[in-house]
C-alpha cells in the first residue's frame, strides 16, 4: 500500500467518522476542497475501489442506508478501535503540520524510528499470515542473535515504543521484541496460523505495558490525591479503571496483572498516588522505591 493510498483511505474514514453521513456527492465535495485530491475529482468506480480496499486492510465496513448516505458501520468500527484512532490521531497531525508550513519548526514531536522502518513490514505479515526473520539486538545482549524465525501475532505501542507480540520459532514460545532493536528483518513468505480463538486482549488485556505472564489478575485500588486524579480520570491508566470520588481524594480500581511497568507507572506519581491494594502490589513499590533511594543513601 502506497503512502498515498494510504492517505486516501484515512481522509475518507475520516471524513466519515466527522459527518456521520454523507451522500456520495457531498463526499466528492468535500474531496475536491481537501489537499489530498490534488485538485482531481472523485469519481465513482474510483470511491468503491477505495471503499473495498478499507473494507479489506483496516476491516471497517462502509455502509450505504436507503436514502443513498454512506457511513461507517459502528460495530467494525468498535472492534478496530484502537488502530483506527491511531491513524486519525496521524492524519489529523501531519494534515495540520502540513495545511501551517510556516508553524512547523515550532512544533516538537517524539521520533518513534520503529514506525518509521519495520512497521510497515510487520503490519504486512500479520496481514498474510506470514513468518518473518530478523536480527535483534536485545538490552540485556552483549551480541545481536541473528536469523530470529517468527510468527508475529500482535502489535502493541507503549511509551512510543512499537512491540510486536507471537512465537518463536525455535523453541514454540510466546516472546515480545522491540522494533526499534531490530536490526534487519525480511518475510520469509512461510505461513503461521494463530491458536484459534487468541486475541490480542487475552495478553495485553490485563497488563500495563508489555510485560505478560501467566500471572493472577488482582483487584488493585490505587488512592489519588484530588489534584492527581484529574490527570487520570482525564487519561485512564487502564480501560478497566473505575473511580470512587472523595472530598480530598480519589480511590482507582483496576483489574490488572502486576508487572514492572505498573510499578513504575505507580511510582512516576510520586507521593500523589498510594497503592491500596493488594499487599503484593504494596511490596513490589516499596521495594523499587527503597533501591531507588539506596543509590542516594550515603553520597552527599
Amino acid at each position: 500500500m502506497t503512502r498515498d493510498l494510504f492517505s486516501r483511505y484515512v481522509w475518507i474514514i475520516d471524513t466519515l467518522t466527522r459527518y456521520g453521513r454523507l451522500s456520495r456527492e457531498r463526499l466528492s465535495a468535500l474531496w475536491l476542497r481537501s489537499s489530498i485530491s490534488n485538485g482531481q475529482p472523485l469519481p465513482e468506480r474510483t470511491f468503491f475501489h477505495y471503499r473495498r480496499s478499507i473494507e479489506q486492510n483496516f476491516h471497517i465496513d462502509i455502509n450505504c442506508d436507503e436514502s443513498g448516505q454512506y457511513y461507517i458501520d459502528q460495530a467494525s468500527l468498535s472492534r478496530n478501535r484502537s488502530l483506527t484512532n491511531l491513524m486519525l490521531d496521524n492524519y489529523a497531525v501531519n494534515g495540520a503540520i502540513s495545511d501551517s508550513p510556516d508553524a512547523s519548526d515550532r512544533v516538537e514531536v517524539e521520533d518513534v524510528p520503529s514506525a518509521r522502518e519495520f512497521l510497515p513490514h510487520v503490519l504486512a505479515a500479520i496481514r498474510n499470515s506470514e513468518k518473518v526473520c530478523f536480527t535483534y539486538a536485545g538490552f540485556n545482549r552483549s551480541r545481536a542473535e541473528r536469523d530470529i524465525i517468527f510468527s508475529p501475532y500482535f502489535l502493541k505501542r507503549y511509551k512510543q515504543r512499537w512491540y510486536m507480540l507471537g512465537r518463536r520459532e525455535k523453541d514454540g514460545g510466546i516472546r515480545t521484541y522491540a522494533l526499534d532493536r531490530i536490526k534487519a528483518l525480511t518475510l520469509t513468505q512461510q505461513p503461521f496460523a494463530i491458536p484459534e480463538g487468541v486475541t490480542a486482549a487475552d495478553y495485553f488485556g490485563s497488563v500495563i505495558g508489555i510485560t505478560t505472564s501467566h500471572a493472577p489478575i488482582y483487584d488493585v485500588r490505587l488512592r489519588a490525591s484530588s489534584r492527581q486524579a484529574k490527570y487520570m480520570r482525564a487519561l485512564p491508566l487502564h480501560h478497566s479503571q473505575q473511580e470512587e470520588i472523595h472530598d480530598d481524594y480519589s480511590i482507582f480500581s483496576y483489574r490488572l496483572q502486576l508487572n514492572y511497568e505498573l510499578v513504575h507507572e505507580i511510582i512516576s506519581f510520586g507521593d500523589a498516588v498510594k497503592v491500596l491494594d493488594p499487599p503484593e502490589l504494596r511490596v513490589m513499590v516499596t521495594e523499587a522505591l527503597r533501591a531507588a533511594l539506596s543509590q542516594y543513601g550515603d553520597h552527599e
